[in-house]
């Protein structure tokens, strides 16, 4: 079983203010102080996305995830911050539903998300759509009327989370007047089965369209293995759950030999979109964290020690 006790109390020996706050709301919804959401927010362009290059005004598609999921530990997805970082995103989609990093980013982009890749190109579709699927749920949550809970069935796609607090001036398609409001793909078996929240709905539903495209019989992608736990995450919450279920099966698959970090972003993704905690691959992902924990309480990352505590932290998000 994981240690959560011992993980917190590295993530408050080793972490900086912004990270401690992070751990705050994963535990207990404790809301940062404007200051510290001010910092954790700064360096944002003025088209809405946040720079690889620090000091720039070159949004990155990558950075600006990266930047999102930050900020989703801090509960600050419904502020202006991260809704005009979402509504720079869905304008960065292109013709055939993907994302890709511009092209003056070609030099300076990590390897992951080098523009003209096709692997990385696909990787940044999953992300992106992961992120704009969350901003839409936690909407449907906050538009949720009184009653909604005690007077419907369960619905699996809401049995992990209650109501949102997040979004105090209501969801973005009603509080922002976002172009992407009600945007849904003709054709499209969801079309208009939203439960509320669908600024987004067109983008993610075009990059659904992307991503399934690329699916492989064999339950891969051709491309990082994170593009697998991202989908599978998307496809879940867009009812697509056959799609979800053969990508499941690839990851549980290979989940004894997934680094830390691996299967806590995975396990993380999954449970952010309303996945049972008791579904077989989210129990598969806290049995390979239990065994990758050290005994100092955190988790080692891919990317060096310095990230050790992102790593531990979305390994709470995923055990909580």
């Amino acid at each position: 079983m994981v240690d959560l006790d011992a993980a917190i109390g590295f993530v408050v020996a080793h972490g900086d203010a912004v990270e401690r706050a992070r751990l705050s709301w994963l535990r207990a919804g404790a809301t940062p102080s404007p200051e510290l959401l001010d910092s954790a927010e700064v360096g944002q362009t003025p088209t809405g996305g946040w720079p690889a290059v620090w000091g720039t005004d070159l949004a990155s598609v990558d950075a600006t995830c990266f930047r999102l999921a930050e900020l989703d530990d801090l509960g600050a997805l419904g502020r202006p911050a991260a809704r005009r970082a979402l509504d720079w995103l869905a304008s960065r989609q292109q013709a055939d539903g993907g994302w890709e990093e511009d092209a003056a980013l070609a030099d300076d982009a990590p390897w992951w998300a080098r523009p003209g890749d096709p692997e990385a190109r696909l990787y940044l579709t999953a992300t992106v759509t992961f992120w704009l699927t969350v901003a839409d749920l936690d909407a449907a949550r906050a538009a949720a009327p009184p009653g909604r809970w005690s007077t419907h069935p369960p619905d699996p796609r809401w049995s992990a989370h209650p109501p949102d607090p997040r979004w105090p001036a209501g969801p973005p398609d009603q509080a922002t007047g976002s172009p992407h409001a009600g945007n849904q793909l003709a054709g499209s078996p969801h079309a208009g089965n939203q439960l509320a929240g669908d600024a987004y709905a067109g983008a993610v539903q075009a990059g659904v369209r992307a991503l399934a495209g690329q699916l492989q019989p064999d339950g891969t992608f051709p491309s990082y293995l994170a593009v697998g736990w991202l989908s599978a995450a998307v496809f879940h919450q867009q009812e697509l759950f056959y799609e979800s279920a053969r990508i499941q099966v690839v990851l549980a698959d290979r989940m004894p030999k997934l680094s830390p970090a691996n299967a806590a972003s995975l396990a993380a993704a999954l449970r952010r979109v309303g996945v049972d905690e008791q579904h077989w691959t989210l129990v598969a992902a806290r049995r390979r964290l239990t065994e990758t924990q050290r005994s100092d309480g955190g988790w080692e990352s891919d990317d060096g020690h310095q990230f050790d505590v992102h790593t531990t932290l979305a390994a709470i998000r995923a055990c909580r």
